[in-house]
C-alpha cells in the first residue's frame, strides 16, 4: 500500500510539471553556444542523416580532448558476489566486477521482490559523499530525497550503484582533494592519456555490461540517474552509451562555468584555457534522440541551465524526438525535492516502462 500511495503521489505532482516550460523571465546570464546543426563551412545541417555525420565529429572531437575510452574486446567483468540482505520489499547486494584487466570496482545491486518477468534498470550515480554510495542505496539513516536507488527499487527497477573511481582505495575515504587527486594520478598511470571524465564514462559504460549481464535485466530498458557529481556521470555515460535510453541529471551545473569541471577527477584545468571551444551542450547532443531530464534547484543549475536544453532541442526536433528533452527548475538549492523526484520518475517510467 505504501508503495502504491508513493507511486499515486509521484504521478499526482508531476501532472502539473511541463517538462517542455521555459523559465519565466529572459534569461539573462545564459552562455552564448554555438549552434548544433551547422558543419564546419557552417551550411545548416537539415536531415537525420546529416546529423549523424556531424555527431560522429563532435563525438570524436570530445574523445580525443577527453581520452579514448576502452573498446572492443572488454576483459569479462568476472562478477564476485558478496554479502547480501533479504529486506521486505527488494534485496540489497554488494558486488565487484572487474572494468579491465586486472582492475576492479565494487556496487550495490538492489533488486525489487515479487517483480514479475524481467525488469527495467537505473544505473543510479551517487553524489560526492565521504562514504560513496551508502546515502543512495539506504545503507545509513537520511532524508528519502538522498536515498534515490531505494526510491527507484521500491517502483520495481533493478538498481546498480556503482562507487565512483574518486573513492577508491578504503572502505571509507575522506573525501579531501588531497584523496581524489591520488586516485585521479594512479588511473592516470594506467592511462595517461585519460582525463577523469573518461574513467567514469569507462566506468558507466561497464556498470550497463554488468546489468546487461543479469537475466533478470531487460537490456532495452536502461537508464541513469545521477544527482551532483553523479549528474556529470551520467550526462558523459549516456552520451557515449547508447545502451542508456534515458538519463536524469539533477544538480551537477552542466555548463563548464557553472561548476568544478575543472577538477582532476573531472575534465582537467585544460577547460579554463582561453583557445577551449567546446561546451556540454556538445556532449548532451550526443545522447539525442535518447531521453533527457535536467532538474535544477537554482544552485549548480538555474534558469540560466535551461540554454543547454534550448541548444540541444533542434536536433531532438531533427530526430522528431522533441519530447524526449526536458528540463525542471524546483527552486530548493541543491536538493532533490518531491516536485523533483515526481518529475524524474514519471520520466524514466514513461521512457523505460
Amino acid at each position: 500500500m505504501k508503495m502504491i500511495l508513493s507511486i499515486f503521489f509521484c504521478a499526482s505532482v508531476c501532472a502539473a510539471a511541463d517538462l517542455q516550460r521555459p523559465p519565466g523571465l529572459p534569461l539573462t546570464n545564459a552562455p552564448q553556444l554555438t549552434p548544433l546543426l551547422g558543419d564546419k563551412t557552417s551550411r545548416p545541417i537539415s536531415t537525420p542523416a546529416a546529423w549523424q555525420q556531424r555527431r560522429e565529429s563532435l563525438k570524436q572531437v570530445w574523445l580525443r580532448f577527453m581520452g579514448e575510452i576502452q573498446r572492443e574486446p572488454k576483459p569479462p567483468l568476472e562478477t564476485e558476489w558478496l554479502e547480501k540482505e533479504d529486506l521486505p520489499e527488494f534485496t540489497r547486494q554488494k558486488v565487484r566486477y572487474q572494468i579491465e584487466d586486472g582492475h576492479f570496482i565494487d556496487a550495490l545491486l538492489l533488486t525489487p521482490k515479487g517483480a514479475e518477468g524481467i525488469c527495467p534498470a537505473v544505473v543510479v550515480f551517487h553524489p560526492t559523499y565521504p562514504k560513496f554510495y551508502a546515502r543512495v542505496a539506504g545503507l545509513e539513516p537520511a532524508d528519502e530525497e538522498r536515498q534515490h536507488a531505494i526510491l527507484l527499487v521500491k517502483r520495481g527497477y533493478v538498481v546498480l550503484c556503482p562507487r565512483c573511481y574518486i573513492y577508491e582505495g578504503g572502505v571509507e575515504m575522506k573525501g579531501g582533494t588531497t584523496d581524489m587527486k591520488n586516485n585521479v594520478a594512479r588511473m592516470q598511470q594506467r592511462h595517461p592519456n585519460w582525463t577523469g571524465m573518461a574513467r567514469m564514462t569507462w566506468d558507466g559504460v561497464r556498470a550497463v555490461d554488468f546489468l546487461e549481464s543479469l537475466p533478470n535485466v531487460d537490456r532495452k530498458r536502461i537508464g541513469g540517474f545521477g544527482h551532483s557529481l553523479g549528474a556529470k556521470e551520467v550526462l558523459y555515460a549516456a552520451a557515449f552509451d547508447e545502451r542508456y535510453k534515458a538519463a536524469v541529471f539533477s544538480e551537477g551545473g552542466i555548463g563548464l562555468g557553472f561548476s568544478n569541471w575543472e577538477a582532476a577527477w573531472y575534465l582537467g584545468p585544460r577547460i579554463q584555457e582561453p583557445d577551449f571551444a567546446l561546451e556540454n551542450h556538445q556532449v548532451l547532443a550526443l545522447i539525442a534522440p535518447r531521453a533527457f531530464l535536467l532538474l535544477a534547484g537554482d544552485s549548480a543549475d538555474g534558469d540560466r541551465s535551461r540554454a543547454f536544453i534550448d541548444a540541444a532541442r533542434p536536433v531532438y526536433q531533427l530526430l522528431g524526438a522533441s519530447q524526449n528533452i526536458g528540463w525542471l527548475n524546483h527552486h530548493q538549492g541543491h536538493s532533490y525535492p518531491p516536485e523533483a523526484r515526481a518529475a524524474a520518475e514519471e520520466f524514466l517510467d514513461r521512457h523505460l516502462r
